[in-house]
């Protein structure tokens, strides 16, 4: 079940936290937060409250567990701008832009698609992220491919020659 939280109205541009937001999307909501918190962008911390709230919802509203909890996406819309001067030499005005935007995340409790899994960019503890289930090995993902070696080049025989025959060479002697 996929829960959703908004923010509106966010003091950061839509440019900045789309950079952020990439950075989470099909993680486990645990790693998120710690990938998050480390990040040096100032969006980040505007990203992690969403990411916060949305599971918080899920662990309340709809009792999903926690830990089972991944972050599906992060939808970032541009809003309004607020439109500011400032003050210029020889009574000039300069325009001053304050951007704003909407985030809104979704988390789930379900299994991503074998396609869609993305790989743990954090190392976590035991106790926050349940161990993975082993399936059959059915090799790499389509996504993924792997460029095939050069195939040996064949080893031919040398041609023999045409003009060295028995019969010519009977008649030479």
């Amino acid at each position: 079940m996929e829960v959703v939280a908004t923010a509106r109205w966010v003091h950061t541009t839509a440019r900045k936290a789309r950079l952020v937001s990439h950075m989470v999307e099909g993680l486990p909501v645990a790693e998120a937060l710690v990938v998050l918190r480390y990040s040096p962008r100032s969006a980040a911390r505007d990203v992690a409250k969403v990411i916060k709230s949305a599971a918080a919802n899920a662990e309340h509203n709809y009792n999903l567990d926690a830990s089972t909890l991944r972050v599906v996406r992060v939808e970032v819309d541009g809003a309004d701008v607020f439109k500011r001067w400032r003050p210029k030499p020889r009574g000039m005005v300069g325009s001053w832009f304050r951007r704003t935007s909407h985030l809104r995340a979704l988390v789930t409790d379900e299994e991503p698609a074998m396609g869609k899994r993305r790989r743990s960019v954090v190392r976590m503890p035991r106790a926050l992220v349940p161990a993975p289930v082993v399936g059959p090995a059915s090799g790499p993902p389509p996504s993924r491919r792997r460029r095939a070696a050069p195939a040996p080049a064949p080893v031919s025989e040398p041609a023999p020659d045409e003009t060295a025959t028995d019969e010519t060479e009977g008649e030479k002697d």
